[in-house]
């Protein structure tokens, strides 16, 4: 993923976590952002469906390694660095692109 986007992988370190929001699992797209990890985050929100969740509550910690038990396939967008966003529909549709504003969030 790295390579087709033409930049230096930035892999999350084991046992940081990630947020993801669980009760938008099953739903299309997965949509994904990182922002600058801090506090033992790697910075990556994971959601499905079309709208980002903006509830408080909307986003739960999961260690890096945990992410195949929800999300099975999109480890590879994980070492994508901080200011990328990636979104796949499942059916060969896949989108990935820098958004600088997720470096100031």
């Amino acid at each position: 993923m790295c390579q087709w986007q033409n930049v230096e992988p930035n892999i999350p370190l084991p046992e940081s976590k990630l947020g993801i929001a669980l009760g938008t699992l099953g739903k299309k797209p997965i949509n994904g952002l990182r922002q600058n990890p801090e506090n033992g985050t790697n910075g990556w929100y994971i959601w499905c469906g079309t709208e980002m969740p903006l509830e408080d509550d909307a986003f739960s910690p999961l260690h890096v390694e945990h992410i195949d038990t929800y999300l099975a396939g999109i480890k590879e967008y994980l070492s994508l660095p901080p200011g990328y966003r990636f979104l796949i529909d499942g059916n060969n549709y896949e989108d990935v692109w820098y958004d600088e504003t997720l470096l100031h969030a």
